[in-house]
């Protein structure tokens, strides 16, 4: 969780969109707070980088539609998550504060490189140390909330046995049986592509668990 918050901030400063959230119309009202056109504009680019496209390489309008909609509903559940982390009382302590900051300005070339992007994106030091106390409580929620059990020895047997055909058709499980005869090896490997599946479904459906959870009461307004 600390490497893909680490990576969204650092992304967030090599941008070169200048900040102003709160000078501009609010897109969206999330329990009475708003978020700004340049707010969504500038995690747009965001979004976008992290899938590796760009603004001006999109010619469709209907895709630029869903794609900025996508990313604006991700920033309704940024802001939910901090409005719970308050609601909470989540308290991130000015030495995690100071520490996280200082990973950051180590990936930056020199500390002024690191001073500039704070600008570019429209942050001084201070303001920065807030904008990342608001994230690492965010996140601390979000783990929270979408927090599992790892699945029990029964629960990945029987996902086997109810995916068995697609699971023997992966690609490491058919390298294992083209070099062992043993049907216990393949077997074996068989349950562990059974685990981390398993897994990754339980923890795709805790946060879909999380996201309803969360938007039920709440009450979330578009402008556009």
């Amino acid at each position: 969780m600390r490497i893909v918050l680490l990576w969204l901030v650092v992304l967030l400063l090599w941008g070169v969109v200048q900040l102003s959230w709160a000078e501009s119309a609010p897109v969206a009202r999330v329990n009475g707070v708003d978020i700004s056109v340049m707010r969504l504009e500038r995690y747009f680019a965001d979004y976008l980088q992290g899938q590796g496209r760009a603004v001006t390489s999109i010619r469709s309008p209907t895709l630029y539609k869903r794609l900025r909609e996508e990313a604006l509903d991700e920033l309704i559940d940024k802001e939910l998550l901090w409005q719970e982390a308050q609601r909470r009382g989540v308290e991130v302590t000015d030495a995690q504060v100071t520490a996280f900051v200082g990973e950051v300005e180590r990936l930056f070339a020199g500390a002024d490189l690191f001073e500039q992007r704070l600008t570019e994106a429209g942050f001084d030091r201070a303001s920065f140390a807030d904008y990342t106390r608001h994230e690492m409580a965010s996140q601390q929620v979000f783990a929270e909330l979408t927090a599992i059990e790892e699945p029990t020895d029964a629960q990945v047997q029987a996902y086997f046995e109810a995916n068995r055909e697609r699971l023997e058709n992966q690609q490491d499980l058919q390298n294992v049986a083209n070099l062992s005869d043993s049907a216990l090896v393949i077997q074996q490997q068989g349950l562990a592509l059974a685990r981390v599946a398993l897994t990754g479904q339980l923890q795709a459906e805790a946060r879909q668990t999380a996201r309803e959870r969360l938007r039920a009461s709440a009450r979330i307004q578009r402008m556009q």
